[in-house]
């Protein structure tokens, strides 16, 4: 197990932490669910608590529920959500690209930038949406 996933509540009091139980109850998760994830999805790593309780952030939380869309919702595989929160941490593929945009633009340009941005992130996230879909078959 990683060290940020023995690290103790202690590292940070300013921050809220939110059992399993509390999780699930957010975003309408089952437990036995969520601890499937931390196994398949390396970067679902909750805290865990000296008595070996796991310790949710709000961070852990917000994650939970987009992997929670995307599988749902959307479509994607196990596998294609690793590989969809793999990029983005990465930064690799065209969320790369769309920063780089981002980035190059000069403030004037800000507004239309953003609009942009978001659609070439809507258009991302549906094409991997056919591409799980396609993956199925």
């Amino acid at each position: 197990m990683s060290s940020a996933a023995t690290a103790t509540v202690a590292d940070d009091q300013d921050e809220k932490y939110f059992r399993i139980g509390e999780v699930s109850r957010l975003t309408d998760v089952q437990p036995f669910v969520l601890r499937y994830w931390e196994e398949e999805l390396p970067m679902l790593v909750p805290l865990k608590s000296p008595a070996g309780y796991r310790l949710y952030t709000q961070q852990d939380v917000d994650l939970i529920r987009k992997i929670r869309r995307m599988l749902y919702d959307e479509g994607f595989t196990i596998a294609g959500v690793r590989r969809h929160l793999r990029d983005l941490q990465n930064g690799g593929g065209m969320a790369a690209a769309v920063e780089e945009l981002a980035t190059a633009a000069t403030p004037a340009d800000g507004e239309a930038v953003q609009l942009n941005r978001k659609m070439l992130l809507d258009l991302r996230d549906a094409l991997r949406s056919f591409l799980t879909l396609l993956e199925r078959k």
